[in-house]
C-alpha cells in the first residue's frame, strides 16, 4: 500500500523521541510519573551556557521520568541560530500557555511584550517556577505593559542580583544542607552539592525557607577546604566572615501575585551548564519538577545523563557558534 505523503509525516513523528522547530525543540516523554505533564525550560544568558544546560535538563526529565519538555531558546533574528548574546527574542513563548512547569535560566532579557504576555499569563495562572542561577536577574530593560518583570527576581523567586560573594572563577561553591531542611521532599537523595561557580550574595524574604547553603572554598575543587576572610555585606556595609553565616544557595517559597493564586518556587543560584555533571545538583532539580507539579519526590530519582553532555565552562561570548535549535534533538 503506497502511503500518503501526509500519513508518511504522521509516522515519522510517531517514531521520533523530539521534534524541532525554529523556536526550539521538544522531548517528548517516555513512560514516568511525568506523563501528561508539561515542562518549558528557558535559556537566555551569555555566561552560563544555559543554551546547553537546560537541553540536558529536559533529556533527563522527558526519557528518565516521562514529562513531555519543551526548550526555548534566544534565537538571532537574523541567523536564526541560537545567540545568547539576543536579549530581545525567545520565540516559541507560547508554549506556556499549555505549560505544568516553567524552568528558567536566563539573565537580564528584554524580550516584547507579545513574548512576555504568555510569561505574565502563566505566573497570573499560579504555575510554579524553577529558577536557576541569574534567573535572579531574569529581565532588564522590559518597557511597556510588563516593565514590572524588570523586577521578576526579587519579587517572585525572592532575590535580585546582588553581588559575587565568592570571588568569581577562584573560589567554587559546596553546598551545605540547613540541618531544619534535611527531611524537607526536595532534599530526597540529595548529597554532595558541588559548583565552580561562587556563591552569590543573597538575602531571600522571611516566607523562604532556606534548603542549601553554599560554603565559599579557597579554590575551584571540591575537596578545597573552606575560606576564611571577611567581607562587607552589600545590604548594610557591616562586615562578616565569608562562611559565618554561609549565603543561602537553594530556597523554596510561595509567591501570591495581584491575581490571587498562589505559586510555588524553587530558587538556586547554582546552575551553570558545567555544574550538572554534579549528581547531587541534578537530582535537586529533577526533585524540584515533581514537588512543583504535585507528584511524589522519589526516594532517590533517576538522574542518568542523556547522550554525551560535554558542557562549556562557563564565561561571556563563550557559546557554540552556529548551532540552530535541531543541534538538540535527540538522536
Amino acid at each position: 500500500m503506497k502511503l500518503l505523503p501526509s500519513l508518511i509525516l504522521a509516522a515519522a513523528f510517531t517514531f521520533t523521541s523530539s521534534a524541532p522547530s525554529s523556536a526550539g525543540v521538544t522531548y517528548e516523554g517516555k513512560a514516568g510519573p511525568g506523563k501528561g505533564k508539561h515542562v518549558v525550560l528557558l535559556s537566555g544568558d551569555e555566561e552560563y551556557r544555559s543554551e546547553e544546560a537546560m537541553p540536558q535538563l529536559g533529556k533527563i526529565l522527558s526519557q528518565r521520568h516521562g514529562f513531555k519538555c519543551t526548550v526555548l531558546f534566544a534565537i538571532n533574528k537574523e541567523t536564526g541560530e541560537i545567540d545568547p548574546n539576543t536579549k530581545d527574542n525567545i520565540p516559541g513563548m507560547e508554549a506556556l500557555d499549555t505549560a505544568d512547569l516553567c524552568v528558567t535560566s536566563l539573565r537580564f532579557r528584554a524580550l516584547p511584550d507579545e513574548q512576555m504576555k504568555h510569561f505574565a499569563d502563566y505566573l497570573a495562572a499560579g504555575k510554579p517556577f524553577i529558577g536557576l542561577r541569574t534567573s535572579t536577574h531574569a529581565f532588564n530593560g522590559l518597557k511597556g505593559t510588563y516593565k514590572w518583570f524588570n523586577d521578576f527576581g526579587k519579587m517572585v523567586l525572592g532575590e535580585k542580583w546582588v553581588s559575587h560573594w565568592g570571588n568569581h572563577k577562584k573560589e567554587a561553591t559546596k553546598g551545605i544542607i540547613e540541618e531544619s531542611a534535611k527531611n524537607d521532599p526536595l532534599l530526597r537523595g540529595v548529597t554532595d552539592i558541588f559548583g565552580n561557580s561562587d556563591v552569590y550574595e543573597a538575602y531571600p524574604p522571611a516566607d523562604a525557607k532556606i534548603l542549601v547553603r553554599g560554603q565559599v572554598l579557597k579554590g575551584m575543587n571540591p575537596d578545597d577546604v573552606p575560606a576564611d576572610y571577611k567581607k562587607k555585606r552589600s545590604t548594610d556595609k557591616e562586615e562578616q566572615g565569608v562562611n559565618d553565616p554561609m549565603m543561602p544557595v537553594v530556597w523554596s517559597r510561595e509567591y501570591k501575585g495581584e491575581s490571587g493564586k498562589t505559586n510555588k518556587v524553587l530558587c538556586t543560584t547554582m546552575g551553570a551548564a558545567n555544574e550538572l555533571p554534579n549528581e547531587g545538583l541534578r537530582r535537586l532539580i529533577i526533585n524540584g519538577a515533581y514537588w512543583a507539579t504535585g507528584l511524589e519526590v522519589p526516594a532517590k530519582a533517576d538522574v542518568s545523563l542523556v547522550g554525551d553532555f560535554q558542557p562549556t565552562m562557563y564565561g561571556f561570548n563563550g557559546f557554540t557558534k552556529g548551532l540552530k535549535p535541531e543541534a538538540h534533538i535527540l538522536k
